[in-house]
């Protein structure tokens, strides 16, 4: 599975919209990397493609970035549950990825963003451990800071919810969620520009509600919902989506089985990532307190990152 990458005009205009300055941005690197060297609470080093990408994510702001990069790394130590033992092949992944389907699709939207589709496909099928679906979420997250080679005018995603039932819904409990959007918002260079919800059911409604709270306000914005597919059109290309949904990307399954195989790459990287995290009692100041950073207490921390 190969992503698009921006080229000519449009990855002339993704670039001013990053921020991005071909004469500063090696300079910035090499400053995060000194950074790096010089936390003692953090990993001494990390590659230069992932290191790029956060760079990106943050519009070269060296101050978000480092940020970013420390809750990236406090995240790993914070929530094991979704980045320890992330080998594909296990088989509590594999089941999941039998009933779920989450790819980024191959190509880019006219101003050069880029879609990811996520659909259930058995309504009847057995409700997966939720920790482990973030887990793999979170997995494709991380591939993509390195399969993001040009950088990207941000993502857009696409969520089917033509098999969502109550039942599957009861596991999602307020604390899992909570941690899993802290990792989204907060550790990761994400740049969220929509997300629309088709084939939307009463069900949908009351899912949207009990995630609102924990996102930030102009996230909320920019989540749609469509009973009518037709207007996700407006919004996103129909070519540039899969034969299910009336495009020219392919048949969902193929998508979906060659990201598993891409993750099935990453395996040697993923397991060498397991060491990769912030250590809490190296950290200059006060350790993070994680009740406090996921508001487990029951007010939840107002996210300041942009």
């Amino acid at each position: 599975m190969t992503l698009e990458q921006p080229t000519g005009e449009m990855w002339q205009k993704i670039r001013e919209e990053l921020n991005e300055k071909p004469e500063g941005k090696e300079q910035d690197l090499e400053h995060i990397k000194e950074w790096l060297k010089k936390e003692p609470h953090l990993p001494d080093e990390f590659d230069d493609q992932r290191i790029m990408t956060f760079l990106r994510g943050c519009k070269f702001s060296l101050e978000k970035a480092k940020r970013k990069l420390d809750m990236y790394f406090t995240m790993r130590s914070a929530v094991p549950e979704f980045f320890d033992n992330r080998d594909v092949m296990r088989p509590e992944l594999q089941e999941i990825l039998n009933i779920v389907q989450m790819p980024p699709l191959p190509g880019l939207t006219p101003d050069g963003r880029r879609v990811i589709l996520m659909r259930g496909v058995d309504k009847d099928a057995q409700t997966p451990n939720v920790a482990d679906a973030f887990k793999l979420a979170l997995m494709l997250g991380d591939v993509r800071l390195a399969e993001e080679k040009e950088g990207v005018a941000g993502d857009i995603y696409i969520l089917d919810a033509s098999v969502a039932t109550p039942t599957h819904f009861a596991k999602f409990t307020p604390t899992l969620v909570k941690k899993f959007l802290v990792c989204v918002q907060e550790a990761y260079p994400v740049k969220l520009k929509q997300i629309h919800v088709i084939n939307v059911s009463p069900l949908v409604d009351k899912i949207v509600n009990f995630v609102k709270p924990f996102i930030k306000e102009k996230i909320r914005d920019r989540i749609f919902l469509h009973s009518d597919t037709n207007e996700l059109y407006k919004h996103v290309p129909k070519e540039m989506l899969p034969a299910e949904y009336g495009g020219n990307a392919g048949p969902m399954d193929e998508l979906h089985n060659a990201w598993v195989k891409k993750l099935a790459e990453y395996k040697d990287w993923f397991a060498a990532q397991e060491s990769y995290k912030a250590n809490e009692a190296l950290r200059p100041g006060k350790p993070t307190n994680y009740d406090e950073l996921f508001g487990i207490d029951g007010s939840f921390r107002q996210l300041v990152i942009d």
